[in-house]
């Protein structure tokens, strides 16, 4: 015990060195990054101070009635391209980060709360103490050059979310999981610290650097966010595992899925209600796959291995137009699509889709994410980098063709007892050439005890694409199976594999 107190005070000692050091000679993200293993050396401990009761007791809608005025926002009165405003701890966001700001010169400035930063509207509370920000809040011109729209936010262990012109919230990110299935208890990593690097007055880029902190993780990480169309986030971390994981998810993503064209809810008058529509990746060997969301009974996860590593994989919400929601508040349509883009070789590892059953779109319900192969040992330095699109319209697609929608449910043919019928409408350049009576045919496999009873594939008159109709068997009850599927013009793949889950009803 003796030696563990001594290890202890030698830690706190050189974590201070290393912050006064900061403070006086610059800041980057090797500086941040030799924190993060300093810190994994020493056991977790959170160190956000208490909450006073009346805050800690707020509700959802009580804390979100507590505003940061947008005249405190920093930056604004140099009238720089970018402004940051902050989250008032309260309620379940109890959790304090601490903000910096890194001056042009490499200096780093704490970001203190003021007295009169926050309008309390009508919680009733009088501003009291300063308890410290619960997260933050990135703001630019995104959709018009003579208003700040907010672009990016930090909040809540260490999910962030951000968007593209034109676009509305919808699936978060974050920057890591762990034994989200497969570990028992899963555990969620928070960013403690952030440094945000003071743009200058023509900047089209901003440098965000955070640290981040749990039971079994350490890790630096930096954000270069670009702003546009879809926005662009490059993302380098440096990871420090403090003990073993089973499952160390990279790159995470998080949305919600209640109902679609796969799967309707006649109680519900709008068609779909979902922030996306379904998983897509690409191997680095060039195969493209597309799996429809769903939101299940219970709890389902898939496994996707790529030996050859990840060209990208995103959860995606492909169908743009307003009449499949018909939600005249949520618009779905707008919700971005979020592709991850590795930058350098991820080497063998796999996706993950996790998909848990959603009562209401209140529930985020979906998680994707990159396994490695090899994760790394504690102690270990583990890099890993990639850009984070987020797209609206114009989106990340395969090269060829693709899903355009997968609709379940009998049309005019009549069905045998328990048989299913799912139609697959395929879309692209590959297929909008080709002539009515070209040989396309369908590769079709089945697993898990789902068995294909007949198909067909045609070209549809009405969007120029190719549609496989299949009539299906499903599983015994208790049972999922698999289908899947591309479609093939002279023995050559001319479409992404197509695959799905299906239950017993």
């Amino acid at each position: 015990m003796c030696n563990f107190s001594r290890a202890l005070r030698r830690w706190t000692l050189l974590l201070g060195l290393l912050s006064a050091w900061g403070l006086a000679q610059g800041f980057g993200f090797e500086d941040l990054a030799e924190r993060a293993r300093l810190q994994a050396l020493a056991p977790y401990r959170d160190d956000s101070p208490p909450l006073r009761a009346e805050l800690a007791a707020l509700g959802y809608d009580q804390l979100r009635d507590i505003r940061y005025k947008p005249a405190r926002s920093i930056w604004r009165k140099e009238r720089l391209p970018f402004e940051l405003s902050f989250f008032h701890r309260g309620g379940l966001q109890s959790q304090q980060v601490r903000v910096n700001e890194i001056a042009p010169d490499g200096r780093v400035r704490p970001i203190e709360q003021g007295a009169g930063d926050f309008d309390y509207g009508r919680t009733g509370l009088a501003g009291g103490d300063a308890p410290g920000f619960a997260g933050l809040r990135v703001h630019h011109r995104l959709n018009s050059p003579t208003r700040m729209d907010e672009l990016l936010v930090f909040q809540g262990a260490s999910y962030f979310r951000a968007l593209g012109a034109g676009q509305r919230y919808g699936l978060s990110a974050r920057g890591l999981a762990i034994d989200t299935v497969g570990g028992g208890a899963e555990e969620f990593p928070r960013f403690t610290e952030f440094w945000l690097e003071r743009p200058a007055t023509d900047a089209r880029q901003l440098t965000i650097h955070a640290l981040l902190d749990s039971p079994r993780a350490s890790g630096a990480y930096r954000f270069l966010v670009r702003p546009g169309d879809s926005t662009v986030i490059e993302v380098r971390a440096r990871l420090f595992l403090r003990a073993g994981v089973t499952t160390l998810g990279l790159a995470p993503l998080t949305s919600m899925f209640l109902h679609g064209e796969n799967q309707p809810q006649p109680r519900d008058f709008r068609p779909e209600v979902h922030d996306s529509d379904g998983l897509m990746l690409a191997s680095a060997d060039g195969q493209w796959l597309w799996r429809p969301l769903q939101n299940p009974a219970g709890t389902t996860v898939s496994s996707f291995p790529l030996p050859a590593g990840p060209r990208g994989f995103g959860l995606m919400q492909r169908d743009r137009r307003y009449a499949s929601y018909e939600d005249s508040e949520a618009r779905y349509e707008l919700r971005p699509s979020a592709w991850v883009e590795p930058i350098g070789d991820w080497g063998a590892g796999r996706v993950e889709l996790v998909q848990l059953h959603a009562p209401d779109e209140a529930h985020d319900n979906i998680v994707a994410y990159w396994v490695p192969a090899r994760p790394p040992a504690p102690g270990e330095a583990f890099d890993f980098a990639y850009r984070l699109h987020l797209q609206g319209g114009a989106q990340q697609r395969p090269p060829r063709a693709w899903v355009a929608q997968t609709r379940v449910g009998q049309g005019h043919e009549k069905l045998a007892a328990g048989e299913r019928q799912l139609i697959v409408d395929f879309d692209g350049p590959a297929l909008q050439r080709l002539a009515d009576d070209s040989p396309v045919r369908a590769v079709l496999g089945s697993a898990g005890g789902a068995r294909i009873v007949d198909h067909n594939v045609y070209r549809n008159p009405a969007t120029g694409g190719w549609r496989l109709s299949l009539r299906v068997q499903p599983p015994a009850a208790g049972q999922a199976g698999e289908l899947r599927g591309h479609l093939q013009y002279r023995n050559e793949a001319v479409s992404e594999t197509w695959t799905t889950l299906i239950t017993a009803p």
